[in-house]
């Protein structure tokens, strides 16, 4: 039964993606980016048809464990394009830094200042980072896992939805530019919206997402301790 189970939610949502991924090609709208239509599909089939989570992850579960060897996967890009991350490191690590800070704080200072609880500001901090490494961030700080696994998906779909808007209302055309920007305000999704753009915007959208992470662990300790003790 369970077998049935899992091959049945694997296949739903393999269909739903890949129709929705149509949808996208079809009339290129950011707010139909199949990581977003995708998902608020199957929540509301789940909610419809009375589905628990734990029921859903017989087979998503599956899906989940594939996320690795996704992840792991941007480093052949990467690889391809590491003349281009040599030649302008400081430029990439520097922006990435600035745009990681600006999203912990600006989060941090608006949820303190409109009077959230020590709970809600500790589980928003890390929003600017990668799921995995978020939770972790939020957990250790006494945030709450399930409130920033709710940030960090809304600041994605926020950045991979806008961003393309702010692209051109800016104007930017390096690739590399628009990598990081992606990568930093949106993490995964940032990186997937990238790829629209070009092998170099992906690889250097994973570079951003990766020294997120890393940084993003090491400050977001620190800002905590400077906030509440």
């Amino acid at each position: 039964m369970n077998i049935l189970l899992a091959a049945g939610f694997i296949l739903m949502n393999v269909g739903i993606y890949l129709f929705m991924a149509m949808l996208y090609k079809r009339f290129r709208l950011p707010v139909l980016l199949p990581a977003l239509t995708a998902t608020f599909t199957v929540v509301v089939l789940l909610l419809g048809f009375d589905i628990s989570y734990d029921t859903y992850m017989i087979g998503g579960e599956w899906i989940n464990r594939l996320l690795g060897p996704a992840v792991v996967s941007l480093a052949y890009p990467l690889y391809k394009q590491r003349h281009v991350l040599w030649q302008n490191l400081p430029a990439i690590l520097g922006g990435t830094v600035i745009g990681l800070l600006v999203g912990m704080f600006s989060g941090m200072l608006l949820a303190a200042g409109l009077g959230f609880s020590k709970l809600y500001v500790l589980s928003i901090l890390p929003k600017s980072i990668t799921t995995a490494v978020a939770i972790q961030i939020s957990s250790s700080l006494g945030g709450d896992s399930s409130l920033t696994s709710v940030f960090v998906m809304i600041a994605g779909f926020t950045g991979a939805i806008g961003g393309p808007y702010i692209i051109r209302l800016f104007r930017i055309r390096s690739e590399s530019g628009i990598g990081i920007g992606l990568g930093t305000a949106s993490h995964a999704l940032g990186t997937a919206k990238a790829l629209e753009y070009g092998e170099q915007s992906v690889s250097m959208s994973s570079v951003a997402m990766t020294v997120c992470a890393i940084v993003g662990s090491i400050v977001g300790p620190i800002v905590s301790w400077i906030m509440y003790h």
